[in-house]
């Protein structure tokens, strides 16, 4: 007895595994199949240095930039901008005389308001976009056509205006040991200051790095003061700026500093 009833199941289990199961594996198959979603595609982005194209996820942002290492990105391109700087182009520039490469870094200082620092004015001011409105003083400046090749802040925070390979007009009318027309062979760095406060620990750190990168790419640079090309009209930097401290900071030897270490 127990042999047929082992038996029968037996027969049950394989009914059930040849036909019921069979039948449920042929009802599954013939439904819909959902295509898996698409890949998504990945965004393509190029080094601002060396244009080359790579994922976006690959790349470094770097203030609404791309690069595709570090080095590409602390470097100056062949067009003339620093990776690490803030980008804020101004249109006032022109091109360099034939075969004139910068030799000359001027040093410079601004305020706008005069005396004010940290609202955004001096950038404003070499986009032409200065709202003759938003101060007294700016309704006299307001039309002058000017720019500079950096600007450094208060806080450090390093802004590159024009190319180094183009002439920004910073200097105007200017000498350099008999040589005229300074725009012509000089890169101009603008400090936010007064004249009568003391440039910022951050401003001279900025400076000597801005400094480091000049010198590696024109290796013949000097460095002056505003005042040390046009004495009759310009007093920047300043008594407040340290030649001496920045001598150290940027190794500069005594060559690169024709008119001296002593503040003037």
């Amino acid at each position: 007895m127990l042999k047929w009833i082992l038996l029968a199941l037996g027969l049950g289990f394989a009914y059930w595994w040849f036909v019921v199961k069979k039948k449920r594996d042929q009802e599954k198959s013939a439904e819909p199949k959902v295509a898996p979603p698409p890949l998504k595609a990945k965004r393509m982005v190029s080094c601002s240095y060396c244009d080359l194209h790579l994922p976006e996820e690959d790349a470094i942002a770097w203030d609404g930039r791309y690069y595709c290492c570090v080095d590409h990105r602390d470097s100056l391109s062949q067009k003339g901008w620093w990776g690490k700087a803030q980008w804020r182009a101004s249109p006032n520039f022109d091109e360099r005389p034939t075969q004139i490469e910068p030799d000359l870094v001027v040093i410079h200082h601004i305020s706008l308001p005069p005396g004010q620092f940290g609202r955004g004015h001096i950038i404003d001011f070499f986009q032409n976009k200065l709202d003759p409105r938003a101060h007294p003083y700016f309704e006299q400046i307001a039309h002058q056509k000017v720019s500079s090749h950096f600007l450094i802040d208060r806080d450090g925070q390093l802004v590159q205006l024009v190319s180094v390979h183009k002439r920004a007009w910073h200097a105007g009318v200017s000498q350099f040991f008999e040589r005229e027309r300074c725009n012509d062979f000089s890169i101009g760095i603008e400090l936010e200051g007064d004249g009568e406060s003391a440039f910022t620990n951050e401003q001279y750190t900025a400076l000597s790095q801005l400094i480091a990168l000049l010198e590696k790419n024109f290796p013949a640079m000097r460095f002056a003061g505003h005042s040390d090309i046009a004495p009759d009209r310009k007093t920047d930097p300043g008594k407040s700026f340290d030649w001496a401290r920045i001598q150290r900071l940027a190794n500069l030897s005594q060559e690169q500093l024709p008119f001296g270490v002593d503040s003037r």
